[in-house]
């Protein structure tokens, strides 16, 4: 298979990797180009120090991680393999990082990574350099490493052009043609070439490649420190380059790694230093190469001192030669991988590290072949993820520099970004703000976790205490609101729910064509459905309401699933596809007394046989007109509903003022969460992704197979016929035992699995977490243990829905 003429531009790690992995999959019309020389670039590959920790809280980037370890350690140069598999090691220094050091064991072993916390002692051993007395404990993964990058680059372009692959190093892109919206060939400084594929692996030069097709790539090049010491006289002798693990001190933003007798010392504490990629200089002009600036021995100072602290035998050394190394950071951190919405067949793959490189080459490969990456999940990289304020150039930087910040620090999964905040605010944020809400950010928007004016709930309720891990960002006043919407009415603002219109004559056959479900019926209908990619897994779950003959109101999970619908739009214009989040609003209206609150308000009948369940319906509450639809993602009585921005705050107020007789308070996302979780709704990004099918993630009931084709259908009923895992849902007796995700899950002494969801259950009164299993240890009543930093809680699989499995509340 020759496959389409592919042009890729860059020949560093990434570059390399995805020649070798594309040609490998039948691809032979393949040209890399360079404005470097080969192999040394002269890019972030060149300079880059080469460790490879596995592991992350992102299952992706470990799997990505595993990947690049196992081929480079496969992979030779001259005889010799690519990667010293020399292991790693994370001390802790501090107690809040032995614990982070646990958690993050937690998560190796839920990903599949060999590793283990070690003791002071054991820390020692293995890497002798370090002074017993300033370490707690340690995480050693045995399998992480060195990778020689230019060597790994070496020979993926040896084994590429083995197979017909051509490569052009001292070749500048100065521009992308373009015709009728496609790519038609890369412009070089030696001419034209051209491409039907483009695929940019420019790394740091990445947003003036991607700008040249319009696109505003999220990336920064930023420089990092990276110093070599002089001969240490502890390691004299040394005949081999790597004989200790590579080492991490988080606690002081640096990590180590050996050169035969010397160390090579890399520092993220220093102050941001961003650079435009338009101000980097062309190879021919830079001193020693385009990524690697001066070095700032001030900025470096700190890092000196805690080395010869952490490791007294520098102590006998100096710091010899060091650089201001540049390397990709994003606004969350995360890989940009996938095609240009704008510009058919123009790929990116950026802001990947040389730990992600080999498997970013075999994801983006099995892309571009296949329509999808069949080993990876790769929802969290996709380059089309981002919301437009996340593309402005002044949020782009600010979140960059931050990461930058953070790289090393200890998050909670909840954490906020400091700034920027207030960013989108919806119409309700002024009453909010009055009742005292605590703030979480979600897609941009300004979010309630909790109302402190609903502090007095907690006289009537009884909310027991977490974990102090579980109790950041959290409040008891979660728990009061959870069992004040069981008993009452609450309002929640579900605005930050992403909000599409599809319309047209062509958009009923459109949405047929997208969904698992049938949306072909009669207007005021409400449906939960799936969108599925080419291979059955799922993109997305959306809720899609038909408002009118031609006229669809979707609520989707974010940017990707508008990126999705547009990529199917018809080209003849039948279908429209609108993004109404900003200009509308949602008030979410649940709880038993949910009616009561509303029946005096409006003409519409309110009763079961006026609006059913699943049904929506247009009327006005006072002087506001709304979209109501009555459904319920906290498993109780009552309606989304919408109407337009300006009209918001009125809608608060009246539904507000109706429901002081009868007891309404507002409630956000903490209760929201636990409420859900007693309901068994499943949460797409944490509980399914791309990797998972619906049968297994206990979402089959929404594809309706008798209803013709649709996207992944045929892969899914093969997917069918083999189900080996499913999402199970775990019952935890004690309170302060409450998990909060991503922790791996033992049966038998052995692990199994992991959590994706997880919270307290305030009406059932147990923690509940949901973890992916396999079959047969997934039937209820079957105990099982949560690794929990340093303990194993006990759990046992439970049937679901816990809460109400006859639906009576919901359809009351």
């Amino acid at each position: 298979m020759v496959g389409r003429r592919t042009v890729v531009i860059g020949a560093g790690v990434v570059g390399a990797a995805l020649a070798d992995e594309l040609s490998a999959l039948g691809w032979t019309d393949i040209v890399v180009l360079d404005q470097g020389d080969l192999p040394a670039t002269g890019g972030s590959t060149s300079h880059a120090p080469g460790l490879v920790f596995q592991a992350s809280g992102s299952k992706v980037l470990t799997d990505l991680a595993r990947y690049t370890v196992e081929k480079f350690v496969a992979l030779e140069h001259e005889g010799q393999s690519c990667f010293l598999q020399v292991g790693g090691l994370e001390v802790a220094t501090t107690p809040e990082r032995l614990a982070e050091i646990h958690r993050r064991h937690g998560w190796l072993t839920s990903w599949g990574v060999e590793a283990e916390v070690v003791d002071a002692d054991r820390c020692v051993e293995l890497h002798p350099l370090v002074d017993r007395d300033r370490v707690l404990g340690g995480l050693h993964c045995p399998t992480d490493g060195l990778a020689k990058a230019l060597w790994a680059v070496e020979a993926q372009i040896d084994r590429a052009k083995s197979r017909g692959v051509k490569f052009l190093p001292r070749h500048e892109v100065t521009d992308i043609s373009v015709a009728d919206g496609k790519v038609v060939g890369v412009v070089t400084d030696h001419g034209e070439i051209p491409a039907d594929v483009v695929v940019c692996c420019a790394g740091i030069w990445g947003p003036k490649v991607a700008a040249l097709v319009g696109m505003n790539l999220p990336l920064t090049p930023l420089a990092h420190q990276l110093a070599w010491t002089g001969p240490i006289p502890a390691l004299a002798g040394q005949t081999e380059e790597a004989v200790r693990p590579i080492l991490r001190h988080q606690d002081a933003d640096l990590y180590y790694r050996d050169r035969y007798d010397q160390l090579g010392i890399g520092y993220y504490g220093h102050r941001p230093m961003p650079i435009d990629a338009n101000d980097l200089l062309p190879v021919e002009y830079a001193e020693v190469m385009p990524s690697v600036l001066e070095f700032t021995p001030d900025d470096f100072a700190p890092a000196w001192d805690e080395t010869q602290a952490l490791l007294p035998a520098t102590l006998d050394a100096k710091v010899e030669e060091g650089i201001n190394g540049v390397f990709s950071f994003t606004p969350d951190g995360m890989p940009l991988l996938g095609e240009s919405p704008e510009v058919s067949g123009f790929w990116v793959a950026e802001a990947v590290w040389v730990t992600h490189s080999a498997g970013v080459g075999r994801a983006v490969a099995e892309w571009l072949a296949n329509g999808h990456s069949e080993s990876f999940d790769l929802h969290e990289c996709d380059l089309n993820r981002f919301e437009d304020y996340q593309l402005v150039p002044e949020y782009i930087l600010e979140r960059d520099c931050q990461n930058f910040v953070e790289v090393y620090d200890i998050l909670h999964p909840l954490q906020p970004m400091d700034s920027p905040r207030e960013l989108r605010t919806s119409p309700y944020y002024a009453r909010q703000q009055e009742l005292g809400a605590f703030f979480l950010p979600a897609n941009g928007w300004e979010r309630p976790q909790w109302y402190e004016a609903n502090k007095g709930l907690l006289d009537r309720y009884q909310v027991p205490q977490p974990n102090d891990w579980a109790a950041k960002y959290w409040s008891p006043i979660v728990g009061a609101e959870a069992q004040a919407t069981r008993d009452g009415v609450a309002m929640y603002d579900m605005t930050a729910l992403k909000r599409l219109t599809v319309t047209g004559p062509g958009a009923t056959a459109f949405l047929q064509r997208l969904t698992t479900g049938n949306v072909d019926r009669t207007v005021g209908s409400v449906i939960y459905t799936l969108l599925l990619d080419v291979d059955g897994g799922i993109r997305s779950d959306v809720t899609i309401a038909r408002l009118g003959p031609n006229h669809y109101q979707a609520g989707v999970n974010g940017a990707l699933d508008t990126d999705w619908f547009n990529r199917f739009l018809p080209a003849d214009g039948s279908v429209v596809v609108t993004d109404i989040t900003p200009g509308t609003c949602c008030i979410g209206l649940w709880g038993p007394k949910a009616r009561e609150v509303l029946s005096g308000l409006t003409d519409a009948d309110l009763t079961n046989d006026g609006l059913k369940y699943f049904r929506a319906a247009r009327f006005s509450i006072g002087n506001v007109p709304v979209t109501a639809m009555r459904l319920s993602y906290v498993g109780e009585l009552g309606w989304e509903l919408y109407t337009t921005a300006d009209l918001g705050l009125r809608l608060w107020d009246t539904i507000w003022a109706a429901g002081q007789d009868h007891g309404i308070i507002a409630a956000g996302r903490g209760a929201f969460n636990s409420l859900r979780l007693e309901k068994g709704y499943r949460s797409f990004g944490a509980d399914m992704t791309f990797e998972h099918d619906p049968y297994e993630a206990g979402v089959g009931f929404a594809v309706k197979l008798d209803k013709g084709d649709f996207v992944g259908r045929d892969a899914l009923l093969r997917r069918k016929e083999n189900q080996t895992r499913t999402l199970a849902c775990l019952t935890v007796d004690e309170p302060a035992d409450v998990v909060v995700g991503k922790e791996p899950v033992f049966a038998d002494g052995r692990a199994v699995g992991y959590v994706t969801s997880a919270a307290y259950g305030y009406t059932i009164g147990k923690g509940i977490a949901y973890a992916w299993l396999p079959a047969d240890v997934a039937t209820p009543g079957t105990p099982v243990e949560i690794g929990y930093f340093d303990r194993r809680v006990r759990a046992v699989v439970a049937a679901e829905p816990l809460f109400d499995p006859s639906m009576t509340r919901l359809r009351g």
